[in-house]
């Protein structure tokens, strides 16, 4: 008698995505979602996703700005088997939202199902009462508009994206593909958002706390910008010393408080920030593709112990170390008494 066949790993079930679709919704935001989670990118590692386009019913196409139409092709009953739900922005941001699309991302909050809203998507929510006694944020022209009509609603004034009770809400335009591949990165790791990030070719880490509206930088100031894209590049090259901002300060060629108010301008966060950002980052790709033990990833990453990066963790991702790798780093040992293997490189290549 042949011996059984060796069993098959079974592969993890595609992310299920809620587009919801009703008249009036924008065309950039639809295709930002399309884009994000409704390509194949199986081939390149990317995880699985099953985008659906939920409307009222799937037989009337929905008409965007433009001379489009967006085609449903699931009911909003499909919500309810949704892992994610996303509403795009508005054209018209006070036009009201049919009565069955409201009622349904009530039902979904009440299941505990994750919702998103991309610029003006967040005066959807705010129509469904979703917003009331929680913060929330839109596009930087919106925000008068947002507390006006909607009093009860806590509005942030300056972030990117923001999440509060399982509702996400994000800023305009380019911050609603960064709250995209943050929902990518939340659910599937750094790599999957990179891997996403690099195919639209977009930048695969801006925090959420950033402000929204960077100043434009006059002439002269485009000589500081040079230098200061020159003194990142330097940074992310050594995450692994123990950079200060002092640092970057001096290699810029210019006094601490002056660099650090060239580089707010620039990138909408401070020096130290932006250097705690990139740490995570490095961090997270780390975890993701090596066994290293803890104590060398936090020295690669620029930490300097595992402590600190444990605590860092516990405070921007609500996470230890430990249990990212082991969310997100199938393959490894995670063994802390492995060899590290040697190089300065703050990410194994």
């Amino acid at each position: 008698m042949p011996p059984p066949a060796p069993a098959t790993p079974t592969e993890a079930p595609a992310q299920r995505i809620a587009l919801v679709a009703f008249p009036g919704i924008r065309a950039f935001d639809v295709s930002v979602i399309t884009e994000v989670w409704g390509t194949d990118r199986t081939d390149r590692g990317a995880p699985s996703f099953d985008l659906r386009r939920a409307a009222v019913d799937t037989t009337t196409p929905i008409p965007m700005r433009g001379g489009l139409a967006l085609h449903p092709d699931r009911t909003l009953a499909w919500l309810d088997h949704a892992d994610l739900i996303v509403v795009p922005g508005l054209d018209e941001h006070l036009a009201p939202a049919p009565t069955p699309v409201l009622d349904a991302l009530r039902r979904a909050h009440a299941r505990g199902t994750t919702l998103a809203a991309l610029c003006g998507g967040a005066f959807t929510l705010a129509q469904a009462g979703l917003l009331d006694g929680r913060h929330a944020i839109t596009h930087w022209n919106l925000i008068d508009l947002l507390r006006t009509r909607h009093p009860q609603v806590t509005v942030v004034p300056d972030a990117l994206f923001i999440e509060d009770d399982n509702i996400w809400t994000a800023a305009g335009t380019a911050a609603g593909i960064d709250l995209c591949l943050h929902l990518v990165r939340q659910a599937h790791g750094a790599e999957a958002a990179a891997t996403i990030a690099r195919s639209m070719v977009t930048a695969p880490f801006r925090t959420g706390t950033q402000a929204q509206f960077i100043e434009h930088p006059t002439p002269r100031a485009d000589r500081d910008a040079d230098t200061l894209a020159a003194v990142r590049e330097h940074a992310l090259r050594r995450l692994h010393e123990p950079l200060t901002v002092a640092d970057l300060a001096a290699h810029a060629g210019m006094s601490p408080r002056s660099f650090a108010r060239h580089f707010t301008a620039e990138t909408g966060t401070t020096p130290l920030r932006w250097l705690l950002d990139q740490r995570i980052a490095a961090a997270q790709k780390l975890l993701e593709r090596t066994d290293l033990p803890m104590p060398e990833v936090a020295r690669r990453a620029g930490f300097g112990s595992e402590v600190t990066m444990r605590q860092h963790f516990a405070s921007r991702l609500a996470t230890s170390p430990r249990a990212y790798r082991a969310a997100f780093n199938a393959g490894s040992a995670a063994t802390d008494s492995a060899k590290a293997p040697g190089g300065n490189s703050p990410i194994a290549r």
